[in-house]
Order: structure tokens, then sequence, then C-alpha cells
């Protein structure tokens, strides 16, 4: 049994591990070869997150999706690398957005250069994706297209709050299949459509690719609130201390306004909403969110989202491709707890 991919996901099969081994290293040299300029100072900057490593989540998708086809076909690699070209275009404009200093465990480009050095090297990386979907045809390109505007909606969305009205957690779902749900999608449409699978398979696929990705994100939520730096591989509490509403705080806010609120549920929403930049209040909210009943709830809407995507899986046929993907369900789950 070889380890491949994140969250140490399993491949029990020799000729599957080769093909994702492969694809990914072949993915890696075309992400290195996509951020390559004449400038020496932009290929620095372009390079200095793909340079940091990742899981390279969303590649290895579009490698295991590509199984249902023929994961040799020449579109599957280079779609790979446009995906992950988008997402890391996207975390050089979050950090400008969250002011992050920290990225991978190496100085965010916005720290490293200034903002606007992090804007255009993101803006850099999404020229380079699309000079290389003009070469998988025009209905990759709008596929990705579409892909970019549901998740810029999801930021823009985030950004502006719930309208009048709207219930938080439903909004903030929708946020979630906007800005991580709809370019995980698109790695498991571009893996199967790439790779020339029927048509059935390829929206199979991609509807389990916007739970998962949905489901992902809730888990970061969790690990946010329920893990130490060494599981998360980030301060715990990150998302509390800027101010970032996350399930569990948006599922504790629900609470403590329903009718069974408590007027302890209410002292930790004050809390929360006060300066948590001060340690001992940071200290105290954290804690107090872990012994809440509001962690258990958004651990059960990681599982549920996790469930649904592996029960999109059924229709198709037994393989080793499918039992990674459930298995991918599986991690996401562990990862929440």
């Amino acid at each position: 049994m070889t380890v491949v991919g994140p969250f140490g996901l399993s491949v029990r099969d020799q000729a599957l591990e080769a093909d994702v081994q492969a694809g990914l290293a072949a993915v890696e040299e075309g992400l290195l070869e996509a951020t390559k300029s004449d400038v020496p100072f932009i290929t620095e900057s372009a390079q200095h997150l793909v340079r940091a490593g990742g899981k390279r989540f969303r590649p290895l998708l579009v490698m295991l999706a590509a199984q249902f086809g023929d994961p040799y076909s020449p579109g599957v690699v280079p779609s790979a690398v446009v995906v992950e070209l988008t997402h890391l275009a996207t975390l050089y404009h979050d950090d400008v957005m969250d002011e992050a200093d920290v990225r991978r465990g190496v100085a965010s480009a916005n720290a490293r250069w200034g903002n606007s050095v992090a804007v255009l090297t993101g803006d850099f990386l999404f020229a380079r994706a699309s000079h290389i979907l003009a070469d998988l045809g025009p209905e990759a390109v709008r596929i990705q297209a579409e892909a970019f505007e549901r998740l810029v909606t999801g930021q823009i969305l985030e950004t502006a709050g719930p309208r009048d009205g709207r219930d938080p957690i439903d909004h903030y779902l929708d946020v979630l299949a906007g800005k991580t749900g709809s370019l995980v999608a698109v790695a498991c449409r571009f893996g199967a459509m790439m790779s020339g699978a029927e048509e059935s398979t390829v929206n199979i696929l991609t509807q389990y690719g916007e739970r998962l990705g949905t489901a992902f994100q809730l888990a970061d939520d969790v690990l946010d609130i329920a893990s130490d730096s060494h599981e998360s591989g980030k301060t715990p509490g990150t998302d509390l201390r800027e101010g970032i509403p996350t399930l569990p705080v948006l599922r504790l806010r629900a609470r403590a306004e329903s009718a069974a609120g408590t007027p302890e549920d209410r002292a930790l929403c004050e809390l929360l909403a006060g300066d948590l930049t001060d340690d001992a209040r940071h200290a105290e909210a954290l804690a107090g969110l872990r012994a809440h009943p509001a962690l258990e709830e958004a651990r059960r809407d990681t599982v549920r989202y996790a469930q649904e995507a592996r029960a999109m899986l059924a229709p198709l046929s037994s393989c080793m491709a499918r039992s990674a993907l459930e298995g991918l369900c599986d991690a996401v789950v562990h990862r929440a707890g």
C-alpha cells in the first residue's frame, strides 16, 4: 500500500498508483514551465507558491477522474495544470485581501514584495492558465470561465454578507460552493472530459467534486477550532482571531438566537464579537467553542457533504479509481474528527 496525494490517500493498485504519480509529476513540470517568464523577477514571484509545495488536491482529482476514460489522453495533464494555476492565482489574491503574512510555510507574496506585486502575479497566473486553455478547445474555455465566475461571485458574496432575511448558514454554504466547490468540480470534470469518458460519467464526477470541495472547506472550519497546530499546519483559531465567521461560529449564533438558546450561548457570542487579538480572550473563545455543541454540529455538516459526495459515485462501475475517490471522502471526514 503506497501513499499518494493529500491526506495520506492510499492507492492499493500498482498500475493506478503509477498513473497517478506519473501524472502528478508531469503536472509539477507543467506548473514550473507555465510560470516561467522572460523577466526573471516575474518567474521568481510566479514560482514562489509553486515551489512552496501544497497538497495538489485538484490535480490529484484530475488524474483519478481521468481513469474513467483514457488517462493518457493529451489534454489530461494540461487541464490539471490549468486548474492548479487558477487555484494558485486565487491564493495570491486571497493573501492580499486577508493581509496574510505566511502561506504554505513561507512568507506570502504580499508580505515579501507588497500587495501590487502579489495581485499582478495572480493576474499573470490567470493569463498563463488561459493560454493553456486555448489549446484545450472552446468547451474547456467555457467551463473554466463559468467556474471562475462562480469562484469570484462566492468571494464577493462572502465580503457582502447575507442579504436581509437570508439564513446566514445557507448563505455561507453558497459561498463555499462558489469559492471552493466550483474549482474542485472542474478538476473532476476536466479529468473525465479530457480522457473521453462518457457524458454521464463526466456529470457524476462533476457533482461529486462540487460536494467534496464543500466538505473539504467545512473540514478546514472544524480544524481551525478543534486541532492543534501540528494537525492543521496553522495556528488554531486563526479564523476566529481574524473575525471570519466559519460554520461553527454560525451554528453557535443560530443556537443563541433560537428559543433553545442559553445565557451561556449568548455570552460566548458576545466574546466572539469582541477583540480577539488579545491572547487571553482568544484562548477563552477557542476553549468555549471547542466545548460547545456547535462544533459537533459543524462536524455533522462536514460528514453530510462527504457522504453526499460518496453517494454520487454509486452509479459508476466498481474500480480502483472509484475506491480512491471514495477514500478521499473518508479522508475529509477523518480530518474533521
